[in-house]
């Protein structure tokens, strides 16, 4: 299964497209309802407006045999704390060996925020960051129905 936090994600269509065609169930997370695709395959899950609720819905619920598919490097680091496995919109997959470090690195950016120094965000959505978030997924989730 695929769980999106779903909240300003990017890559809605690619996981739809990779999702069908393997045939995994979809479940996307947000605090408001968002309109997706009718399909037996996806499912949108509106929870409460609180700080994380949508982090914890999906923290309480996903197994080692699931992906989530987030940029929140808290709600990855939860999750692999899990066991499963978890993948940023620009195909970069968080793993217990790199989590600490990108957990460091968000600290660090909004340490400089706060100090006025850094002002900027991540850079936009390009079309090689969608291909190698594709690639990834695909890798993924054939990985997953392996096991």
């Amino acid at each position: 299964m695929i769980y999106v936090d779903a909240d300003g994600c990017p890559v809605k269509d690619e996981i739809y497209k990779v999702a069908e065609r393997l045939q995994v169930e979809v479940v996307l997370v947000a605090n408001t309802w968002l309109n997706i695709p009718i399909n037996k395959l996806f499912r949108m899950e509106v929870v409460a407006s609180g700080f994380d609720a949508a982090d914890d819905w999906i923290v309480d619920r996903v197994t080692p045999q699931d992906l989530v598919v987030t940029a929140d490097i808290l709600l990855a680091e939860r999750c692999l704390q899990k066991g499963c496995r978890v993948l940023g919109h620009k195909g970069n997959e968080f793993t217990p060996d790199n989590i600490g470090m990108s957990v460091a690195n968000r600290e660090l950016s909004q340490n400089l925020r706060h100090m006025g120094e850094n002002r900027g965000g991540p850079a936009p959505m390009d079309k090689k960051s969608r291909s190698l978030f594709l690639g990834k997924l695909d890798q993924i989730l054939i990985a997953l129905k392996r096991v």
